[in-house]
């Protein structure tokens, strides 16, 4: 092929300059880069056509130039014509604009003259149209001094202060008088209108003007003005609070005062009525201080707004109320009111000392719940009765807790009273208040037992007092007036009350002392159940069930204590239980009493019965057994004294001196209960068990200490010398027990204590061993109550008593065979005890 390429590349590159020609230069890149990328020797021939592309439009360029060159040169000559034309009119059109300004410089100054007093009435009328505007925020401004200036405040402010100087200053002065002069008017008088004032500037007044400086500056003032409004009158209410906390005793005085007169109004018309059969002088136990004068000088009735000005509350209230801040007013007063509750409720160290530390307690409480209770009443919301019975019910367990602990301290029986009507008024005050009070009514049973515990361990103190001071012996009565001067006070009925004086009752002086303390323990006992809402039953329930403990407890503890003082003898316990006989007789003498008082009849069917009987009777044979006891140790003491010579060859052919002491004491002894009350059936039958007992009791001890004797094993040796003087001793005590010393005793059982003594003696004095072993087991036999082990240690004593006394004993046939018969005996004494031991 030649060099000028092949038809499609010369087709190519007429289509790329056709490209180029037709395109923006900036897209022309691509198009000459696809020269590059074609064959080689391509951008040569590309170059090649585009020289002759260019070479056509140049003869173009210069065909079209030739054909219009003509009318180029036509156009510049007339150009050149018109030049001159221009400068001439040019130099006209100056000359005419100067004549021109020189004709109107003078309407040009009148002109300006007319606008600039166009713009001066504009400005003027505009200024009066604001002024108008400002013109009744200062009027209400005005309306708001006369509301809080009183005539000291203007004093205070000066003399030349108007508000034509606001008017004419608008600037510094009004600043000053608006942050200083209205502070302290504010700090002065503190109306409420001021606020309302206050707030139509705020809203109303200065939004009309608020592009003017004093507006500003008084819309700024505002807040701050507010703010101390707030905390004057949050002051206030500090003050008020602090003033309550100290003067809420008095308050609280007064109404309990109040409730007082009320309380012993209700105490005297019970007492007039003539339902207890109490000296009306014992009631009325509470003093309220007041005095005599101030009851009596007015009827009255005073309230707590009587006593405290609650205006600052209300004024506070109101104040936050006005500024929208409600809420946080009655948040800040209710936390405040609950802390003074806490410091309230907290008690003296030593309030249980006396009564005044529970009345200054007591006081203080109703104070702050009298206040509460007004607030309540007296405002719209600032209090809730939720929140009051919440307070009440935090109070309330504080209150009983400490109650509960302090009255715990007392052992005082008047002053646990004094408590109790206390808490009466306390509980009738707080409950004409509306304050539920069940809970401090359930309490007072609680501190009904405390007082019954302190009234028990003072009637403690009182009976052993007369225990110790009683001589045990029978009152002597020489006349009739003595004999009627004890039956006044005990129900005490003689059957030969026509016989000649001087006689003798068969009780003590404690009976009648102990019966007289007895009814005043019940009067006591009643004192506590004045004034509390109870029914006749529920307080003759209580009475008896505090009777009942003073007897099973209180008395019953003393009477025990009494019979095991050691220096009680025997005549002194026959004594205590003549004396118990005739208490227990007087038990349905004191359910009488009690019945008298609180007229419920004792066969009403939940009545309590007293447990008189149970106690006296305890009390006796407590004393029987310490009779039983006490002379068994007397036997004792006898035996003790007992001196024996255990090796003697013969007896003294009469009895021991100690024995017959110990014999002549019983006797004796046995007599003083000839003296036990016998006046009927039962006493007599009681009596009669009494001393057959303490005699069986004494007989039985008796043998049983002379057999102890014998197989003491300290003692070593026994002969037959001292076998008989023990019968000697023991035919005394047989002797003894057949006279009788006691009656009531059918045949000899009396004798039958001293059975085993009897037949082991008769053994040993017979000899009769052959009858003994051959009889042994047998129901009918002779030594029957014998022992083996006994006989059988007796009896060893008695072989080595023989050794040793009888040398040559083993020389003599006689003393030979006894002692083989004794060796018999003894080996066949062990059979029989070993035959029991298997």
């Amino acid at each position: 092929m030649a060099d000028g390429g092949s038809p499609d590349c010369v087709t190519e590159h007429e289509r790329i300059l056709q490209e180029i020609e037709s395109t923006d230069t900036a897209c022309v890149g691509p198009t000459l880069r696809s020269i590059y990328d074609d064959q080689s020797n391509a951008h040569k021939r590309f170059m090649e056509k585009l020289d002759v592309r260019i070479k056509n439009h140049d003869r173009e360029i210069e065909k079209m130039c030739n054909f219009h060159h003509q009318g180029f040169v036509d156009a510049i000559t007339e150009l050149l014509k018109v030049r001159a034309d221009a400068e001439k009119l040019m130099g006209q059109v100056t000359d005419t604009n100067y004549r021109l300004q020189e004709a109107g410089r003078e309407v040009t100054a009148q002109t300006e003259e007319v606008i600039r007093c166009r713009v001066q009435q504009r400005n003027m009328a505009v200024t009066v149209e604001k002024l108008q505007l400002c013109i009744p925020v200062l009027e209400m401004y005005s309306k708001l001094k006369e509301q809080l200036v009183c005539r000291s405040d203007r004093q205070a402010l000066g003399p030349g202060t108007r508000v034509e100087h606001v008017w004419n200053t608008c600037g510094r002065r009004v600043e000053h008088f608006w942050t200083e002069g209205l502070s302290q008017v504010l700090l002065s008088c503190r109306h409420y209108a001021a606020l309302k004032t206050m707030e139509q500037l705020e809203k109303v007044y200065i939004p009309r003007v608020g592009q003017y400086r004093f507006c500003q500056i008084m819309a700024e003032n505002l807040p701050r003005l507010r703010g101390e409004v707030k905390e004057i009158s949050m002051s206030d209410l500090k003050d008020f609070l602090e003033s309550i906390r100290k003067h809420s005793d008095k308050i609280g005085e007064t109404a309990m005062r109040q409730q007082h007169r009320t309380f012993s109004g209700a105490i005297t018309k019970q007492a007039s009525g003539g339902r207890h059969p109490l000296n009306t002088h014992t009631h009325n136990d509470v003093t309220m201080e007041d005095d005599t004068g101030e009851e009596e000088e007015a009827d009255e009735i005073l309230t707590a707004q009587d006593l405290v000005d609650f205006s600052p509350v209300y004024r506070c209230l109101h104040i936050y109320t006005v500024l929208g801040d409600r809420e946080t007013f009655e948040s800040y007063y209710r936390k405040q009111r609950k802390k003074q509750a806490r410091l309230v409720l907290q008690p003296q160290a030593n309030m249980y000392e006396t009564v005044e530390g529970y009345r200054r307690y007591f006081n203080q409480i109703v104070g702050f719940f009298v206040v509460e209770d007004h607030v309540l009443h007296a405002t719209r919301g600032l209090v809730t009765r939720a929140f009051t019975d919440e307070l009440w019910n935090m109070a309330l367990s504080k209150i009983i807790a400490v109650l509960r602990t302090h009255s715990s301290y007392c052992d005082d029986p008047d002053l646990v009273l004094e408590l109790k009507n206390l808490i009466v008024i306390f509980a009738d005050t707080l409950q004409a208040y509306g304050f539920p009070v069940t809970r401090l009514f359930e309490l007072l049973f609680e501190v009904r037992d405390q007082y019954n515990e302190t009234l028990l361990k003072k009637w403690a103190l009182v009976f052993r007092d007369i225990f110790e001071l009683d001589n045990y012996s029978p009152i002597p009565v020489d006349t009739e007036e003595e004999y009627r001067l004890v039956v006044s006070r005990f129900p005490f009925h003689d059957v030969e009350i026509d016989q000649d004086f001087p006689k003798k009752l068969p009780m003590s002086q404690s009976v009648p002392q102990i019966y007289t303390q007895v009814k005043e323990f019940i009067y006591a006992s009643l004192k506590f159940s004045e004034s509390l809402h109870r029914s006749s039953t529920e307080i003759d329930d209580m009475l008896r069930k505090s009777t009942n403990l003073l007897l099973t407890r209180t008395l019953s503890c003393c009477l025990q204590n009494l019979i095991k003082k050691p220096h009680i003898g025997l005549t002194e316990l026959v004594q205590i239980i003549i004396n118990t006989t005739h208490l227990e007789q007087g038990c349905r003498y004191l359910e009488e009493f009690i019945t008298n008082i609180t007229v419920i009849s004792p066969e009403t069917v939940h009545t309590t019965r007293l447990y008189g009987l149970s106690t006296f009777k305890d009390a006796r044979h407590a004393a029987e057994g310490e009779i039983y006891t006490k002379l068994n140790q007397k036997i004792d003491e006898f035996v003790q004294l007992a001196d024996y010579e255990w090796s003697m060859a013969e007896s003294d052919g009469r009895a021991s001196g100690y024995l017959m002491d110990l014999i002549n004491f019983l006797r004796s002894t046995f007599q003083v209960f000839t003296h036990l009350p016998n006046n009927n059936n039962d006493h007599a039958s009681m009596s009669g068990k009494v001393a057959q007992t303490a005699c069986m009791s004494a007989c039985k001890h008796l043998s049983t200490s002379l057999m102890q004797m014998l197989l003491d094993t300290e003692l070593k040796q026994i002969s037959m010398g001292a076998i008989q003087q023990f019968n000697l001793d023991v035919i005394q005590c047989e002797l003894f027990a057949s006279s009788e010393p006691v009656p009531g005793f059918q045949g000899d059982t009396l004798q039958l204590a001293f059975i085993d003594l009897r037949q082991l003696l008769d053994l040993f004095m017979v000899w009769d061993w052959s009858t003994y072993l051959a009889d042994y087991g047998q129901p009918t036999s002779k030594y029957l109550r014998v022992n083996p082990v006994i006989a059988l240690a007796l009896l060893e004593k008695m072989k080595d008593s023989n050794k040793k006394n009888n040398i040559f004993s083993q020389f003599r046939k006689n003393d030979r065979d006894k002692q083989k018969l004794i060796e018999t005996v003894v080996k066949q004494l062990r059979s029989l005890v070993n035959g029991m031991s298997s």
